[in-house]
């Protein structure tokens, strides 16, 4: 059997469950006759005057804004975001009920930085509303909604719908989706 290496995020967040800790330990020392020891190197500490802060990475890519609390959640592996028409769509729509891509926050599952978590999905963005665009609730373990309609939680209110590819392909499926998402989202 061979070692399995990795340093991609996600892989190791399923490899591993347990909570790694570092802790400061001494090993007496053996002679060795075939191999140097290494030396040990002085701690450098940074200048007074130069504060260092630990920077950690954004736990999601996504692009536009948090702070209005409206979360869209789609899949598209062949763009970052959107396909050009479905972006020119999802501008339309989102101006039509007052919003811009700006307002709202915008991830893409496929993309393999971002987590196929809901838990950590909720605790990152703590959206009030999301609309998942052609994503399949059971991938984000919830249960069954049905496209067009959606499901009132505790702190968030999920509504699913086609992707804009499948609205492209079907008027109806296209005219489903804004009268129920005019509702959704101008509804507090």
């Amino acid at each position: 059997m061979s070692n399995l290496l990795t340093n991609h995020p996600i892989a190791l967040n399923a490899l591993m469950n347990e909570t790694l800790f570092s802790a400061d330990f001494t090993v007496a020392e053996q002679p060795s006759n075939s191999f140097q020891q290494a030396q040990a190197q002085p701690l450098i500490t940074p200048p007074e005057n130069i504060v260092a802060t630990a920077s950690t990475p954004e736990e999601f890519i996504y692009q536009g804004s948090v702070e209005k609390r409206i979360l869209f959640i789609l899949r598209y592996p062949d763009f970052d975001y959107f396909s050009p028409g479905a972006l020119d769509a999802f501008e339309k729509i989102l101006a039509a009920v007052g919003l811009t891509v700006a307002d709202v926050a915008v991830v893409n599952l496929a993309n393999a930085h971002n987590p196929n978590d809901f838990k950590r999905i909720m605790q990152f963005f703590q959206p009030t509303r999301i609309t998942l665009l052609g994503v399949d609730p059971a991938s984000l373990l919830l249960p069954l909604i049905p496209h067009n309609e959606y499901m009132r939680g505790k702190v968030a209110t999920v509504f699913n719908t086609y992707s804009f590819e499948e609205m492209f392909a079907n008027v109806e499926k296209k005219k489903a989706f804004w009268l129920e998402f005019k509702k959704f989202i101008t509804n507090d």
